[in-house]
């Protein structure tokens, strides 16, 4: 009565002596587990440093910065820059250069400039949003991944009773546990890509919202400076 006893049914057992297509599904997921984790860990810090030079650069803004000092140190610094302050350079660059032209409407300015700092504004949402849309592949599709391995798992641990005469339970045990991994596996790169994505895309749509504000408060600065002309 000791069949059975002795199999070993530990997790890196079921691994190694799952057959080729449960290993090829075990290896995608865990594959896609990995890129996700990376990029979870890149996108946090990108967030996380956008959101830090966001607030850096509407305090020494809002702090009554002279507007052509402020432009001169970001030109001078374009590599340590981020989105906001590239956002400010593309629009008062614009600005400027319409300004000491002779015969410039103040609305044709101002205009120009919202123009430029808006496409600024998308090149800059793309970055951030650039690998998110991987996170939402993978939770939506890892659980069918390892779903599909779980069902050719237990397909082979019923064929493999054909050869067997008397079916019990240790025959079929170590099969369906072998198919049931790649459901975890599957679990497993799919909730952390799922959290991270809900999470990174409350937080884009924060900085996108933050940036769209300064457009339009900046606009409004630039507006009057045209009059002033």
């Amino acid at each position: 009565m000791d069949i059975g006893v002795t199999q070993d049914l530990s997790v890196l057992a079921l691994v190694t002596t799952a057959s080729v297509g449960v290993k090829m599904v075990m290896g995608v997921l865990l594959v896609a587990s990995f890129v996700s984790w990376w990029h979870i860990f890149l996108k946090w810090f990108d967030l996380r440093r956008a959101n830090k030079m966001a607030v850096a650069f509407e305090q020494a803004f809002w702090n009554g910065a002279d507007l052509n000092q402020l432009y001169q140190g970001i030109t001078r610094e374009r590599e340590r820059n981020g989105e906001m302050e590239r956002i400010f350079e593309a629009g008062f660059r614009e600005f400027m250069k319409l300004k000491n032209q002779p015969g410039t409407d103040a609305a044709a300015m101002t205009e120009s400039a919202r123009r430029a700092m808006r496409a600024a504004y998308q090149r800059e949402m793309d970055a951030l949003e650039s690998h998110v849309s991987f996170l939402a592949t993978v939770g939506s599709v890892s659980v069918y991944v390892g779903l599909f391995g779980t069902v050719w798992g237990i397909m082979n641990a019923f064929r493999s009773l054909a050869n067997v005469a008397q079916t019990t339970l240790a025959n079929i045990g170590p099969g369906i546990a072998e198919a049931l991994v790649t459901t975890a596996m599957g679990l497993f790169a799919a909730i952390p890509a799922v959290i991270a994505y809900n999470h990174y895309t409350h937080d884009i749509d924060r900085l996108a919202n933050r940036f769209d504000s300064f457009i339009e408060e900046f606009s409004n600065i630039l507006q009057r400076q045209a009059h002033k002309k």
